[in-house]
């Protein structure tokens, strides 16, 4: 059953093509459908002592770490919960998403939304591309804490261009890693169409930039339209006025008039 499982599904990481060279692409497929597609840029901020000049003192440095092209992953889905993992740098990194499909009353009664519910993130300090000279150096693990974000309806992908810091905690010392997401598509669930997303729901930041962009614009149709508006009232008005018999405002005039 196992080796069954593991020739319906197949994982495939399409980071090569994008044309942006810091953003991967991941799809899930389960019986020859897709089933999962994620696309983001991701980086990791994470903090780690090392020792001071006067080896007595520890201070705390920066490693950012972005998630590698050509990283190795494995994926699962279901109804209501589903799973994707990345690896990368002889798994020194794992990456873990996880999404929850779930129902919320609303006014308008019962609505289904996916989102995502936790991130898990492992790393090891000991590896020597991102962390120099790290003081005990080892595996630590960081994990969200009562995480929802990502919120979209059911039946649809999440979109967002801006980028996104979610904070996890780090088992090296409670330490807070930010994880940089930017340029992020993803749909967990209900995909209909096989490599293709579904509408996509775009997220606050996106739609408050979309509309200053398109503020000025309606704005200026606006004036335009008043200006237009304003012109014909004043020719119209005028029109008017100029079939109308002046009276002189001079009575001494009015003996010419007649």
């Amino acid at each position: 059953a196992a080796a069954r499982l593991a020739a319906e599904q197949e994982v495939e990481n399409l980071s090569g093509l994008s044309p942006n060279p810091e953003k991967d692409i991941f799809v899930v497929r389960e019986n020859r459908t897709t089933c999962l597609m994620a696309e983001f840029a991701a980086k990791f901020i994470v903090p780690y002592d090392v020792w001071a000049s006067n080896y007595v003192d520890l201070i705390t440095e920066q490693a950012d770490i972005p998630l590698s092209r050509g990283a190795e992953m494995k994926g699962k889905c279901g109804t209501n919960e589903s799973e994707l993992e990345i690896s990368w740098l002889e798994q020194a990194y794992t990456l873990t998403l996880f999404f929850l499909k779930e129902g919320h009353n609303t006014s308008r009664g019962q609505e289904a939304f996916w989102r995502l519910s936790r991130i898990q993130f492992s790393y090891d300090t000991a590896e020597r591309t991102y962390f120099k000279d790290a003081v005990s150096p080892g595996k630590h693990t960081a994990s969200s804490h009562r995480l929802s974000a990502l919120v979209t309806p059911a039946g649809k992908s999440y979109e967002c261009q801006a980028q996104q810091t979610i904070s996890l905690i780090s088992s090296d010392h409670q330490k807070s890693v930010q994880l940089l997401l930017s340029e992020v598509r993803i749909q967990p669930f209900d995909i209909t169409a096989d490599f293709v997303f579904s509408e996509e729901h775009k997220c606050p930041v996106d739609q408050r930039e979309q509309l200053e962009e398109t503020l000025p614009l309606i704005l200026g149709l606006i004036l335009g339209l008043v200006i237009v508006i304003t012109l014909c009232v004043y020719h119209i008005h005028h029109k008017l006025t100029a079939n109308q018999v002046r009276i002189p405002r001079d009575r001494s005039q009015y003996k010419h008039m007649g």
